[in-house]
């Protein structure tokens, strides 16, 4: 079943990121961007991606280091609809991997096409492909293949991608995409050479949308790159006329984010430096009085709760990936520095706790 043709337009997303949006990332997501109401559940994201996945591993590796890979593919029902992403520039790998994918009862596969790190690239894969499209479409149907895309027993298979490599190529390089018919279409508003050193470029993610009417092509296109709130994903939505928006860094120590009153303080750190009106966007965040902002008890209290439920789901991975989250978590507040500089110092979620008690005592 295709889920997307049955989500309401536009609608908001969760961005893959290695080392990021894995099962725990997702489930305080799911857990506190959600609200119950009398009438139903509101809130919460969409659709969630795990974290990309090397399907040339999921078929070659050691029964250890596959164990390792399909850590990564755990996921729980309060995450439907959840996407796998995978990668590989090998044909039977991606069927493969797909069809596993399948079977473990994923919604639906994406294709990482725009990944710029440079051991991705030398495999092939990621913003490699966008040099090759005679392999990007091949493994795009390998994938349609290994998930049976299309058919009544099957799952949707999307792309995600940037607008081109050294220099924007989106005209000759999207129609490639979509002369494979995916479900969806991820479009990062940047070129591989400029990383995430400019502002991503909406009004290019416009012209993808036109390009897709204007080929009559029925893929869903989603943007990404620079979305700061779920008001700004909105008011991107209805600028672009794209079908949805997909939302990263502005994650980072917010599960709060899809949330439809509750609200942390913005983290100024984690604005882009060029290309951002800074001065419109605090208006905006201390202006809107429907917001509930989240105490800093809870705040930190969520933090700690992460941090134990990193441990208990991905008990082999090393503890120093989740500190990543801390410096998005801490800030804003008086002794925030500090707070931060020991976290940073701790080696176990016990010890997390304790210096998070301690600090609020101190308060």
């Amino acid at each position: 079943m295709n889920f997307w043709q049955q989500l309401p337009k536009p609608f908001f997303v969760v961005a893959p990121m290695a080392d990021v949006t894995d099962a725990p990332f997702r489930r305080m997501l799911a857990k506190y961007s959600s609200h119950e109401r009398a009438n139903g559940t509101v809130g919460g994201p969409d659709v969630m991606w795990t974290e990309f996945v090397a399907a040339d591993g999921l078929m070659r590796a050691t029964p250890e280091g596959k164990k390792k890979l399909m850590a990564d593919l755990i996921y729980d029902e309060i995450e439907r609809p959840i996407v796998a992403q995978l990668f590989s520039s090998n044909e039977d790998h991606m069927e493969r991997a797909a069809r596993l994918c399948l079977e473990l009862g994923f919604d639906g596969v994406d294709i990482n096409m725009g990944c710029p790190d440079k051991s991705i690239e030398k495999q092939g894969c990621g913003s490699a492909m966008i040099k090759t499209p005679e392999v990007a479409t091949a493994i795009i149907r390998a994938a349609k293949k290994g998930a049976r895309h299309g058919e009544v027993d099957g799952i949707p298979v999307s792309v995600k991608t940037r607008l081109g490599y050294n220099e924007d190529t989106m005209e000759t390089w999207i129609p490639e995409i979509l002369s494979e018919n995916p479900a969806a279409l991820t479009i990062h508003g940047r070129t591989r050479k400029q990383m995430s050193k400019v502002p991503a470029n909406w009004d290019r993610i416009a012209d993808v949308v036109k390009l897709r009417d204007k080929l009559e092509s029925e893929t869903l296109i989603l943007g990404n790159g620079d979305v700061l709130s779920l008001e700004d994903a909105q008011m991107k939505a209805e600028k672009t006329g794209v079908d949805g928006v997909m939302v990263g860094r502005a994650l980072f120590g917010n599960p709060w984010f899809f949330h439809p009153t509750k609200h942390t303080s913005l983290n100024l750190t984690a604005l882009p430096t060029k290309g951002v009106n800074r001065k419109e966007i605090i208006e905006v965040d201390t202006s809107n009085s429907s917001y509930e902002y989240v105490p800093l008890e809870d705040r930190l209290g969520v933090l700690v709760e992460h941090s134990k439920l990193f441990v208990e789901l991905l008990p082999f991975k090393n503890f120093n990936i989740m500190k990543k989250h801390y410096k998005a978590y801490v800030h804003g507040f008086p002794g925030a520095a500090l707070l931060r500089g020991t976290l940073m110092e701790a080696s176990s979620p016990e010890e997390v706790e304790k210096i998070v008690h301690d600090f609020l005592k101190k308060i």
